[in-house]
């Protein structure tokens, strides 16, 4: 038994997915009715919605420890997808309990119940921070403490801590470190939210760049890794490194809206997360644009895939034609 923690995310729906098809008896968590229709909106998008039926589904929360005793029984192989993904101040304490503490449970249970291997989904922003002489960030690029890191990156970065640790503990494991995902279905939140605001009429671009993926290939990487007698290692997922510009007038492009024209420089992007600041206190909303979110807006960190490329020789899917698809 597969058992897939984020069930209901993106990454977690396409996985569950991919693994029934590929014949795997899975156990998918998720805490509310919701989540699982989120799930099951994936299945029916590929046109597989007879395949959702084949679930275990298992009402757990990583972060409550009593609920994971039933997850865990009879499960073999666990891919560990769940996250909360956040670049807003307020929710550094959500941010170390659900994916530092959260992680640290997950590999527990699996030296606990004799697991065999686990996937961690990790994230770029745990990656280590270029040297002068650096030029691409790629698996060895060492973590900078004294730098700057977004408290979403320190989070990240601690939960692979957990899994290295677990490592160390005879656990096998496999961590992926994926760019920013691109897929269908969950249009208002993470990278979906990028084609809202295009297709709404998105005014600005910025110049920075960062890595990207499609979600069909962070799944088959992930699926791959976990076949092979690999441990103790960690792939970079990055399809492309692009611009931001780019990247909204390709989606432009293809929704057939404007193109964003007005540059937005380091000044605006300053006077902008300001001001959303203000109003969020103001009248107790939403972050849209925090400090950390601004600054990597305008970041040109290159990350590498040749090592997933040339121990596998696989071809991830361009960018572009996979937002036109």
């Amino acid at each position: 038994m597969v058992l897939v923690t984020g069930a209901t995310g993106l990454v977690g729906s396409h996985l569950v997915l991919h693994l029934i098809e590929q014949g795997h008896e899975v156990k998918a968590l998720f805490r509310n009715e919701k989540g699982k229709l989120r799930t099951q909106s994936v299945f029916e998008h590929y046109e597989k919605a007879a395949l959702f039926n084949k679930i275990h589904w298992c009402r757990a929360d990583i972060i409550e420890i009593s609920s994971l005793e039933t997850a865990f029984e009879d499960v073999d192989s666990v891919y560990h997808c769940a996250a909360l993904i956040s670049f807003d101040p307020k929710d550094e304490d959500k941010l170390r309990k659900t994916n530092i503490e959260g992680t640290a449970n997950i590999v527990n249970f699996c030296i606990d119940k004799k697991v065999k291997k686990l996937c961690f989904v990790s994230s770029i922003a745990a990656l280590g921070d270029l040297a002068v002489n650096e030029e691409k960030i790629t698996e060895q690029t060492e973590w900078n403490p004294e730098k700057t890191h977004s408290y979403y990156a320190i989070s990240k970065y601690g939960a692979e801590m957990e899994v290295w640790r677990a490592q160390q503990e005879g656990l096998e494991v496999v961590v992926v470190n994926p760019g920013v995902i691109l897929g269908p279905s969950f249009w208002k939140e993470g990278s979906g939210e990028i084609y809202q605001k295009v297709k709404k009429g998105l005014l600005f671009y910025t110049k920075g760049t960062t890595g990207f993926v499609s979600v069909d290939d962070v799944v088959a990487i992930s699926a791959l890794l976990m076949k092979e007698n690999i441990s103790g290692e960690r792939f970079i997922l990055v399809a492309e490194n692009e611009t931001y510009q780019k990247l909204v007038s390709i989606i432009a492009d293809t929704l057939k809206v404007k193109e964003p024209k007005l540059y937005a420089n380091w000044f605006l992007t300053g006077l902008a997360w300001r001001m959303d600041w203000f109003l969020a206190v103001l009248f107790n909303k939403k972050r849209e644009l925090t400090k950390d979110l601004a600054y990597s807006l305008h970041s040109t960190d290159i990350y590498s895939n040749e090592k997933i490329i040339r121990r596998f020789g696989f071809q991830f899917q361009s960018i572009t034609a996979y937002i036109r698809k």
